[in-house]
């Protein structure tokens, strides 16, 4: 996959990343955060539209890592992303080093 290519993805998953970010402090402010949460996937296609439910600390400990996804089962791009957990109807995916990860860590809004 292209440098370029890689970035297009990395960017589509980062804009997903930053609603889950979203839907997760709507759920702290609503006093909804329940043990569980419902996210969307991660994964690196525009169209994807997929929901997954995540329990918080799960959620929590993919994020610690910005090098780290949640995705809907298969939806993994072996060229840039290798998966290392596969959980209750979601996988979570590693970025390669390269492109990939600078490009997690950059655009992190934890970071």
């Amino acid at each position: 996959m292209s440098d370029e290519r890689a970035r297009r993805v990395g960017l589509n998953e980062a804009i997903f990343r930053q609603v889950n970010e979203q839907i997760r402090d709507l759920n702290r402010g609503f006093g909804t955060e329940q043990g569980t949460m419902t996210v969307i996937c991660e994964c690196g296609n525009s169209d994807c539209t997929e929901r997954l439910e995540l329990g918080v600390a799960d959620y929590e400990r993919v994020r610690s890592d910005p090098r780290l996804y949640a995705i809907a089962p298969g939806h993994d791009i072996p060229a840039v992303e290798t998966v290392v957990e596969q959980g209750d109807g979601y996988d979570v995916v590693q970025k390669d080093e390269g492109v990939p990860a600078e490009l997690s860590r950059e655009l992190d809004p934890r970071s």
